[in-house]
């Protein structure tokens, strides 16, 4: 494998559309409120360069988090030969500590950048909003390295979940519809926790896959603490929990928008189907084909979500 392939490996780009599902859904939400009329009757305009900008930051926070993963995980030993899931760059020694090192403080440059362009961009100006979501960026940032960096990686604690939840449930969701209105809105929020929910799930796949060799290197997951059988009663509870508010929101207008419930029943029956293949796994390296079916379902919910939005648009 050579160096570009090592890197482009490192990124872990099937990780991409995952990050990209919960701006998409926050920029959906955003998107509603050119539909509606404001309170001084004028009608607020979709920002769709603001989307493109979070789209880049958040992309670039995410291949952070990787080589972030890929740097500390190697450090720590938890990428070894005994890992279910595919080789890591530091792992197979194409990519050196000292190179992902450089990979981690280039991006975290550039992921500082994009921020302060697009914080600056939403806001207009340094006013009191672009100080808080600068200091949110950093937080962001530090949060991306430290899951496996340093002695105190809190995903070596069990708390990668809540880091997950919020990153990219509260901060992702409602931060992308912060942008662009400046309020604090219930749909957005409702919409953080079903995200976060998807993205938690995703999570705790990879954690069930690895918890045999986590456990053995010290990698204290939630899933290590839940135990075999507990994290897949966890993960019945993230769906549960992330689909009960989008079947209430459809269920009073399905007489009058069919179409609307219509376009998210295939990510409904492909999570049904999962959650199905979950209860029957024995073998945890059979979680594995599992994580790309929720990653991508996800990022289908939040294309259809904001599919639908623009549908209502029209009509």
């Amino acid at each position: 494998m050579s160096k570009t392939k090592a890197w482009i490996g490192a990124m872990r780009l099937r990780t991409l559309p995952l990050s990209f599902s919960v701006i998409i859904v926050g920029n959906g939400v955003a998107y509603t409120h050119s539909l509606f009329q404001d309170c001084d009757g004028s009608y607020s305009e979709f920002n769709w360069k603001l989307f493109g900008l979070t789209l880049i930051t958040t992309l670039l926070l995410q291949i952070l988090s990787n080589f972030a993963n890929d740097y500390g995980d190697s450090k720590k030993g938890a990428d070894n030969n005994e890992r279910v899931g595919p080789e890591r760059a530091v792992q197979s020694g194409v990519l050196s500590s000292a190179d992902m090192m450089k990979g981690i403080v280039i991006t975290s440059i550039l992921s500082l950048i994009s921020g302060i362009y697009l914080i600056y961009f939403a806001f207009g100006g340094f006013d009191k909003y672009f100080f808080s979501f600068l200091l949110l960026g950093v937080f962001s940032i530090i949060g991306a390295i430290m899951y496996t960096v340093g002695k105190k990686a809190y995903g070596y604690l069990g708390l990668g979940d809540v880091f997950v939840f919020i990153f990219f449930g509260i901060l992702g969701v409602h931060g992308s519809y912060f942008l662009h209105h400046q309020e604090i809105y219930i749909p957005a929020i409702i919409f953080s926790i079903i995200m976060g929910c998807f993205c938690t799930a995703v999570l705790n796949l990879n954690n069930m896959r690895d918890q045999v060799n986590d456990k053995k290197v010290g990698k204290i997951t939630l899933a290590v603490r839940l135990g075999f059988k507990g994290a897949k009663t966890y993960h019945y509870i993230l769906f549960i929990v992330a689909w009960f508010p989008i079947i209430l929101m459809l269920a009073p207008s399905i007489k009058q928008n069919w179409l609307t419930a219509l376009l998210f029943s295939p990510v409904l029956l492909i999570h049904i189907l999962h959650l199905i293949k979950v209860r029957k796994v024995s073998d945890p390296k059979d979680f594995d084909p599992e994580l790309k079916k929720v990653a991508l379902s996800s990022f289908l919910f939040s294309i259809l979500f904001f599919l639908s939005i623009y549908l209502d648009s029209l009509y």
